[in-house]
């Protein structure tokens, strides 16, 4: 437990316009944490980035602090200016041992989300270790963890009302769109095919939107992404060249620089000049502030969620306490599960120790007296000596069990 270190940079200390330049790009993100891995002797390591967090889960018996922040941001070579490695690096919050846990736990629950009660985190963080898994930078500790992890996020999920009719910022974003009461045929492209735009593509196709244009670096997750909406898919080079229009632009993509440029988005209005719609959900902003301020668009981000976000904290602010009771039981079991786990990993050598005693207690110490023994008493002898071993074997693990659940 004590070499569970993460260092976190959230909404609660940096502006989420800023968080943004923290992102690394996924072309680059695994040879970027391997390299990492081997430069600051870490044996495991994940990478989390949402709309509202950047974070850095790893295992390690190396010292972490502001000093080795500085130092492994620094490593990543994510470009930041010396101010901005300051300020970023002032407001990380590092945890390790139970405190990084109990992070994590917090984490998976919403409890140090934006907006409490949205589900998508724990996807977002189980997503985010696989990839580090299938990646080789994880192995058998991280696994552990995030198996707690899971099973806490779900019992809360489950056992309290935190996700009652829960709003996530997809839903808010998707509840601002809805005021605007667009047609259903509005025309409506989609740029990214990620979780979030899969997941605002679900509530559109529940309220009968129809008429999708998707666009993404990868050709064949747009293609997944508009088959499911029944529209059509191009690369990201393709938004150059449309021209059909749009009433709506919904864009989240993990671009670190911004993806609707005032050319890209007067080459799209193909000479429409009607206020048009943009939900960009994407950190940092995949629509460049000249767009902004250049043309008449209404713009929905992330940012402009915050007062619903705190608005729908203080609803579910009964529900905190029922979620961190179910936290803190998980922690508890977790800690006792690695303290048992520790004991059976110390006295795996006890069986080969008894062994070792009854051969030579059998084949030197007493080998003379059991030559003179009949055959019967040498097969009593032997099944008193079977029985003896299985005990002395299996009573001291039970014996230091019972101990460890009674003195916890």
């Amino acid at each position: 437990m004590k070499y569970l270190k993460v260092i976190a940079f959230t909404h609660k200390q940096i502006e989420l316009k800023e968080l943004g330049k923290l992102v690394i790009c996924q072309e680059n993100l695994t040879d970027k944490l391997h390299y990492v891995k081997a430069e600051f002797g870490i044996s495991e390591i994940f990478y989390l980035a949402t709309c509202n967090r950047v974070e850095f889960v790893m295992i390690t018996p190396e010292v972490v602090d502001k000093a080795f922040a500085n130092k492994f941001i620094k490593a990543l070579n994510i470009d930041l200016c010396a101010e901005h490695m300051g300020t970023f690096v002032d407001a990380a919050s590092i945890y390790q041992d139970q405190e990084a846990l109990n992070h994590l736990l917090r984490m998976s629950c919403s409890l140090e989300s934006l907006i409490v009660g949205e589900k998508e985190i724990l996807a977002q963080l189980r997503k985010a270790y696989e990839d580090g898994r299938e990646a080789g930078l994880t192995g058998d500790c991280l696994r552990m963890f995030m198996t707690c992890v899971v099973k806490t996020a779900k019992e809360v999920y489950t056992h309290t009302n935190i996700a009652k009719n829960p709003i996530s910022v997809v839903s808010l974003a998707y509840r601002k769109l809805k005021d605007l009461k667009l047609c259903t045929n509005a025309r409506i492209l989609i740029i990214g095919a990620g979780e979030t735009n899969q997941t605002i593509s679900k509530y559109l196709q529940k309220h009968k939107f129809s008429n999708f244009a998707v666009f993404n670096r990868t050709l064949s997750k747009a293609q997944k992404l508009a088959v499911d909406l029944n529209g059509e898919a191009f690369t990201l080079d393709g938004l150059k060249t449309y021209n059909k229009g749009f009433d709506v632009i919904i864009t989240s993509t993990s671009a670190t620089e911004p993806i609707i440029t005032p050319e890209i988005y007067a080459s799209l209005l193909n000479g429409e000049t009607g206020k048009k719609t943009i939900v960009d959900l994407a950190i940092p902003n995949d629509t460049a502030p000249e767009v902004l301020e250049q043309f008449p668009v209404n713009f929905i981000e992330v940012c402009s969620l915050n007062e619903v976000a705190k608005r729908n904290l203080q609803e579910r602010y009964q529900e905190l306490t029922h979620a961190e009771a179910i936290i803190e039981q998980n922690m508890a079991e977790f800690i006792l599960m690695l303290k048992q786990r520790r004991i059976e990993l110390a006295m795996r050598q006890v069986p080969e120790k008894i062994k070792e005693i009854r051969n030579t207690a059998i084949n030197s110490v007493f080998a003379d007296e059991l030559q003179g023994m009949d055959q019967q008493s040498r097969e009593v002898l032997e099944r008193v000596i079977n029985y003896m071993e299985k005990k002395y074997i299996s009573v001291p693990m039970v014996m230091a069990k019972d101990i460890l659940i009674n003195n916890h």
